[in-house]
């Protein structure tokens, strides 16, 4: 089909297609396809083109315009669920299950696994016995950061009764060979749960409770990618938090 708009703005002009070629720098025949075969050429020749007649290159050239290109998805990226209440525990408990090597936890309290998985601790301890490094930290309850995030989810005092539970649910593990526990101060952007290459993130929203917060699952494929970024964030909190001793 050929291009009109094209066609009319040279003969506005006064451009030849040998006159057009000649300042763009390509063949006049070439000039002569995109009128009369409606071709596009490569963008930066359109946009020379375009310069020279004084046009609008979308214009003449409708198809130059950029989609909205897709944004590329991880390779790391196993699974999206719209909200942690999605997420069934058996997919936390099953990632924690095929551990050999590291398990790490960064959370404020997240009772709501040892609620539904009573044998959470056991299961932690076998892994342990198996000689699979753990690491626990939960939200200091006497942190200003906890006590935010309990006024910006409109849990008043709550989240801070609930980390002192996570607390108390994790104290049988402190002192266990290969289990360290200890308690954080820090602004928790995400919540994690780490098993070897897996890690569960659950995003934390402002205003909005975690239970209705995005989780990600994602599995390692290589150095530098989000799996890492995420590794490397809990490495940091780990060496801020304090160590959790026997109270008495």
């Amino acid at each position: 089909m050929p291009n009109e708009r094209l066609r009319a703005v040279m003969v506005e002009g006064g451009w030849t297609y040998a006159a057009l070629a000649q300042e763009v720098g390509v063949d006049p025949k070439s000039v002569e396809r995109w009128v009369n075969l409606g071709r596009t050429p490569r963008r930066g020749t359109a946009m020379r083109a375009a310069e020279t007649l004084g046009e609008d290159v979308h214009a003449l050239w409708p198809a130059l315009r950029q989609a909205r290109t897709a944004r590329a998805i991880s390779p790391e990226l196993v699974a999206l669920y719209d909200q942690r209440a999605d997420v069934p525990v058996s997919a936390f408990v099953d990632v924690l299950t095929q551990a050999r090597e590291h398990i790490d936890v960064l959370v404020y309290a997240a009772v709501f696994l040892h609620e539904a998985y009573p044998r959470l601790n056991e299961l932690l301890r076998e892994r342990a016995a198996g000689g699979c490094a753990i690491r626990i930290a939960v939200g200091d309850a006497g942190s200003d950061n906890v006590r935010a995030r309990g006024r910006e989810e409109k849990f008043g005092h709550g989240i801070e009764s609930r980390c002192r539970l996570a607390l108390m649910h994790y104290r049988p593990l402190i002192d266990v060979p290969g289990i360290g526990v200890r308690t954080h101060g820090t602004t928790l952007y995400n919540s994690l749960y780490r098993a070897d290459d897996q890690l569960l993130v659950n995003a934390h929203v402002w205003g909005v409770n975690a239970y209705k917060a995005p989780v990600w699952h994602l599995r390692r494929s290589g150095d530098g990618g989000l799996f890492d970024t995420y590794a490397a964030s809990f490495d940091a909190v780990w060496s801020t938090a304090r160590p959790v001793r026997h109270e008495g």
